[in-house]
């Protein structure tokens, strides 16, 4: 069921892209995504041609020189690197941007009976989204030592890990607009199983390059598909 309700969530919003009032959102969404994996590339890539130099030394090598050459052509790969690894916090970080016009796009097309909902000040969007982001960022640190431990599934810790906290997030400021904060969070402990699952279907293609800068916007209306499946499923009208 859970499986079912996620895939069925996610066609139908891949469905809506053509739908001009999510459309938009869903190519600002890439051109912010990619803006943001261009700015961390090109930094990287400052900080290497000044590490570099004229010349390094590295360890049982001796002075390198084409090191700096190296170093400025690596912009393209340091952006399909920084694209694998950052897309996860970038797509929390967009979360407070975009959440509440996708929301607003998918109910006005699929669930008109739910009503207006209650939209979340910019302000506590930001603080909720800062505070998801700064515990993204902490437990993913926190986890680099399992990473490294157990490096064979490592990919599957980092899935399983980011799907909880991006299903956490997305759901969370899914649910607000209806149900007001405690009550979301209470229906989101009902169903944390459900909304892991969704979160770990989000992440994969967060690491897949290209792929991953159409999922933050995808995301927030997969997560709003689920809210009120979930609602439905419990009997509830909205």
């Amino acid at each position: 069921m859970a499986f079912a309700l996620t895939l069925g969530s996610f066609v139908k919003a891949v469905g809506q892209i053509g739908d001009r009032r999510l459309s938009r959102v869903f190519w600002l969404g890439i051109v912010l995504s990619l803006v943001l994996l261009a700015l961390a590339s090109a930094a990287v890539q400052a900080l290497l041609l000044w590490w570099a130099g004229d010349g390094v030394t590295l360890p049982l090598v001796g002075e390198v020189t084409w090191f700096a050459t190296l170093a400025a052509w690596s912009g393209p790969v340091a952006m399909i690197l920084f694209s694998v690894v950052l897309m996860v916090p970038v797509a929390s970080a967009m979360s407070s941007l975009f959440l509440d016009r996708v929301a607003d796009a998918v109910e006005a097309r699929h669930y008109p009976q739910a009503g207006v909902a209650t939209p979340v000040s910019f302000v506590d969007s930001l603080l909720d989204s800062a505070g998801f982001l700064g515990v993204m960022i902490a437990a993913n640190i926190v986890a680099l030592v399992l990473y490294v431990i157990f490096s064979p599934v490592a990919l599957f810790i980092f899935w399983g890990l980011n799907g909880y906290l991006l299903g956490r997030e997305y759901f969370t400021l899914v649910a607000i607009r209806h149900l007001g904060r405690v009550r979301a969070i209470e229906m989101r402990k009902r169903h944390n199983g459900t909304i892991w699952l969704a979160g770990v279907l989000m992440a994969m293609p967060l690491s897949v390059p290209l792929v991953n800068l159409a999922i933050p916007v995808l995301g927030a209306a997969t997560f709003t598909h689920i809210y009120h499946g979930l609602r439905q499923n419990a009997g509830h009208p909205v």
